[in-house]
């Protein structure tokens, strides 16, 4: 029910990945304004040239979520009761981990009697970057680990227009970071991002695989691992010249986000928007949001993104979509509060828009 100024509020679980995320929002009953309460995050951070396992994260999500959990209630100032439902993330991501956040959400759902919502991780992505920037009828660039699409809103879905055709962009980059024994601390796509400042001496040649309105990375990726073997054997780049791991960081910037740039433009041309939204974990890097914004400007349009509180896994997106699909009626049933690695954009009917 709502509290005492009218709202309605949600608690979201997110654990997709390596970001364990527990958030509360409010719904402003007047201006449907969403009002974020607090927004706790706990990330498992595996050694350098390692990455995260499943069941190494599923173990760090079962032992953190209590924790997290009181933090979030605590940092809100709401009560239990207080809570209308209990939002999490139905899918897609690693089965482990999404297992252990479903398992958590539903005692938080048995122990105070509220209602379960499960949530599509990537529409939790685009709502709450909707909210934030004020962007209305985006062209959404979606990007993370797990997920590579340009996505728009039509008729009550959100249709995807590209996507890759193998690993996600992160994953690229997550997996080089990997191959140059990159730290991944906070972010291993983040240490990237700081290490390609300092290249751009030479821009070494890596295959550019647009496909249509589709992309593939993992040639890419093995073209640049190839380069880092080079590299490390002292042999000289195609000019002659030594290069870097920040030259290699550089290029396979440049070159990935050439692609994603070219295919979110392609997508603009044809719904006729000038807006992008730019959602998902590498939607933070400044270098991506920097090409973005100068296609858009070429076009008389705008750039929207947020930064690392709502671009990087987080609950409090889990809340929001899933307090959106609530007040339309919606719920998922105990016994239907499964979840699953594999879960469209496209599957889920958007009841709240028009």
């Amino acid at each position: 029910m709502p509290d005492a100024k009218g709202r309605r509020i949600a608690l979201g679980c997110e654990g997709s990945a390596n970001k364990l995320g527990i958030g509360i929002i409010a719904h402003d009953p007047v201006t449907g304004e969403a009002i974020v309460l607090s927004n706790v995050r706990d990330t498992f951070v595996s050694p350098p040239g390692t990455g995260f396992l499943p069941k190494d994260t599923a173990r760090h999500h079962r032992a953190y979520f209590v924790r997290v959990a009181k933090k979030a209630l605590a940092a809100s100032g709401v009560s239990i009761s207080e809570i209308d439902c209990i939002c999490y993330t139905k899918g897609p991501g690693m089965g482990g981990p999404l297992t252990s956040v479903a398992v958590g959400a539903r005692t938080l759902a048995l122990l105070w009697g509220k209602e379960l919502v499960g949530v599509n991780h990537c529409v939790g992505h685009i709502e709450m970057g909707r909210a934030i920037t004020g962007a209305s009828n985006p062209v959404v660039l979606y990007v993370s680990g797990g997920n590579t699409q340009v996505i728009a809103y039509a008729e009550q879905r959100y249709r995807i227009f590209g996507e890759t055709l193998d690993i996600a962009v992160g994953n690229c980059l997550d997996r080089f970071a990997r191959t140059l024994e990159i730290s991944n601390d906070p972010a291993p796509g983040y240490n990237i991002e700081q290490l390609a400042k300092q290249g751009g001496r030479v821009l070494l040649d890596l295959p550019y695989a647009v496909k249509g309105m589709d992309c593939s990375f993992s040639g890419i990726l093995g073209r640049a691992d190839d380069l880092a073997a080079q590299m490390k054997a002292g042999e000289p780049g195609p000019d002659g010249e030594p290069f870097t791991p920040a030259d290699l960081c550089f290029s396979l910037q440049e070159t990935v986000f050439a692609m994603l740039v070219e295919i979110t433009e392609r997508a603009m041309a044809h719904v006729g928007s000038n807006q992008v939204l730019i959602v998902g974990g590498v939607g933070c890097n400044e270098r991506l949001q920097e090409m973005m914004g100068a296609m858009a400007a070429e076009r008389g349009g705008s750039v929207y993104a947020t930064d690392e509180r709502f671009c990087i896994d987080n609950g409090i997106m889990i809340a929001h979509a899933g307090l959106l699909a609530y007040e339309t009626g919606f719920r998922t049933p105990l016994e239907e509060s499964t979840c699953t690695q594999r879960f469209r954009t496209d599957e889920v009917f958007v009841k709240w828009r028009d």
